[in-house]
């Protein structure tokens, strides 16, 4: 059981929706002391793991020409590094857990920036996509539009997003040891519009599955031309709103 974003915190175990500094530490620290201490078991389960929906998702959508400039915000151990470098892409890897990092470099041989999700320092307008593939859900609610902002300034214009998260009920909070928000659609897409994405697709994992079986919302954004204003694919959204959720 989780804290729900409007309950307040349990002493001790939850975190209220506002955080202080000191809290927000503590929700980095001991997220990334739980992956790190499990990094070598997080790749033996995580290393034959079939994304190639997500990376497909993210590529179609990149208008540029490759090979791409790809960020892998919140890389681990570096499967998904290699599997764009092996399609002829020049990604980089972001990731806060330093054994991670390390493991990252060595299985994909590309550049790796340790960085803490909350104390980014990203280049601006540097890539063409950015692949966050189950790691903003760790970022705390309060401090989300913040990341995103960032995310998108490090985005050349029309860039895509492509990010993919256990969803959940709008609940937040400790889970087996780590601070994750599990949103709704609806909420996920109120985060992504007020940082001036618009959608292009989204979908549930894993595929083929009834919905109550897909545990993962997986979805796909275009950077705006000018932050507030996204037109391009207005009809484009409205039109999937309004058909029905079908399991992929």
């Amino acid at each position: 059981m989780r804290a729900t974003l409007r309950e307040a915190a349990v002493p001790g175990r939850w975190f209220a929706m506002t955080q202080p500094p000191e809290d927000l530490a503590v929700v980095t620290a001991k997220t990334l002391a739980h992956y790190s201490e499990r990094a070598a078991e997080f790749w033996v389960g995580t290393r034959d793991h079939d994304v190639k929906q997500n990376i497909d998702a993210l590529l179609r959508h990149i208008r540029g020409t490759p090979p791409l400039c790809i960020l892998d915000f919140g890389c681990g151990p570096g499967r998904d590094l290699a599997a764009f470098r092996a399609l002829g892409h020049d990604p980089i890897g972001l990731e806060g857990s330093a054994p991670f990092a390390a493991m990252a470099r060595e299985h994909s041989g590309c550049e790796v920036w340790e960085q803490d999700f909350l104390a980014l320092k990203l280049p601006s307008g540097r890539f063409d996509g950015i692949f966050a593939n189950a790691s903003l859900f760790h970022v705390p609610s309060q401090e989300l539009p913040r990341v995103l902002g960032e995310l998108r300034a490090a985005l050349k214009p029309g860039g895509v997003l492509f990010a993919s998260n256990p969803r959940g009920n709008n609940d937040e909070g400790w889970n087996r040891g780590r601070y994750g928000a599990y949103h709704t659609l609806e909420s996920w897409r109120t985060f992504l519009e007020a940082a001036s994405f618009e959608e292009l697709e989204h979908y549930y994992r894993p595929p083929g599955l009834p919905l109550e079986q897909q545990p993962w919302l997986a979805s796909v954004w275009r950077k705006c031309d000018v932050q507030g204003e996204c037109t391009s694919g207005q009809h484009h959204v409205a039109d999937l709103r309004r058909q029905p959720v079908v399991a992929s």
